[in-house]
């Protein structure tokens, strides 16, 4: 995506107004806002959002900062919700009870909680059924809207409610879930991880590709948050590149059984770089718990190494 085609996704009239009472320096409304930039001009939208930061804080009946048709539903039934709307939507198409130069698009996002748990059982069964819709996980890393509990998709030694470090305890002590490399089991024909990059030409273009591939595509698009995860406000973007520096959050796709990477770091850094900026790790760096870095490195490098064997295959 060149310099031109850039411009002019950030030229394109915002789906997500003002207005919404999202915290400063989160990442969920800047990637609802990427995302929606993948939409074609005259091209419609029907959104689904599962309960959570982003439903709670961007719409109140009657008012509501969605451009386009919005439908809330219970915290794990993002995916069936869509599911059924793209069903109805191709049934009356086809008996031709729909303008025929309309073209509609189902675009679903949910947090961490109402993706990797909650609603995972929903999201497995849009996948698994092929609907022409985008599943978007907005992954800020725990269940944030009910005050930072942990989830299968927070990280290893994170401090939160539920996990919480102390004299016994060193944080959450298990891996967090690949819920990408899960969906892309599936066998869908598009899946991505992305995130913030300093010229957002990654997250623009798979959300574009994403969109259109006909079938059922995922986004997991790594979200932080200034609350949960305890990082100044301004540095959003530098954590989303330290992220991807240390392959903490690597980039990459899988289509059509193919998997890519798309970013290798010229000189991969180490771990503690993007775990420093956060306050849930900051006891990870006192005296003693040395050994605690070496392992959090050595799970990150584990993983790394089998997306490259991915990729290489």
């Amino acid at each position: 995506m060149g310099d031109y085609v850039l411009k002019t996704m950030l030229q394109k009239p915002e789906r997500l107004s003002s207005g919404h009472r999202m915290c400063a320096g989160c990442g969920a409304t800047i990637a609802v806002r990427a995302v929606l930039r993948g939409l074609h001009e005259g091209d419609r939208a029907v959104i689904g959002n599962a309960t959570g930061c982003l439903e709670v804080s961007s719409f109140m009946y009657p008012y509501t900062a969605w451009e386009d048709s919005y439908i809330h539903n219970a915290f794990e039934n993002a995916g069936a919700t869509l599911s059924g709307v793209e069903t109805a939507y191709r049934a009356l198409k086809k008996r031709g009870r729909l303008p025929e130069n309309e073209q509609f698009k189902f675009i679903t996002f949910g947090g961490d909680g109402g993706t990797y748990d909650i609603g995972f059982q929903s999201l497995s069964g849009a996948m698994e059924r092929g609907h022409d819709l985008v599943y978007v996980c907005y992954d800020n890393g725990a269940y944030m809207n009910t005050g930072i509990q942990r989830s299968s998709a927070t990280p290893m030694f994170a401090d939160t409610t539920t996990t919480p470090v102390g004299s016994q305890s060193n944080g959450k002590m298990q891996n967090r879930k690949d819920l990408a490399s899960i969906i892309a089991e599936h066998d869908v024909p598009y899946v991505a991880q992305t995130t913030f990059t300093r010229d957002f030409q990654d997250i623009h273009r798979k959300s574009e590709r994403a969109i259109y591939t006909e079938g059922a595509s995922f986004l997991n698009i790594m979200t932080p948050c200034p609350r949960g995860w305890r990082y100044e406000m301004s540095d959003i973007m530098e954590v989303c590149r330290l992220a991807v520096e240390t392959c903490y959050w690597p980039l990459f796709e899988y289509a059509e059984g193919k998997w890519t990477l798309n970013y290798e770091p010229k000189q991969k850094l180490p771990i503690e770089e993007f775990l420093r900026m956060q306050g849930r790790f900051k006891h990870l760096f006192k005296k003693g718990n040395e050994d605690l870095i070496v392992q959090f490195q050595q799970e990150v490098d584990r993983r790394w190494e089998d997306l490259q064997y991915k990729c290489a295959r």
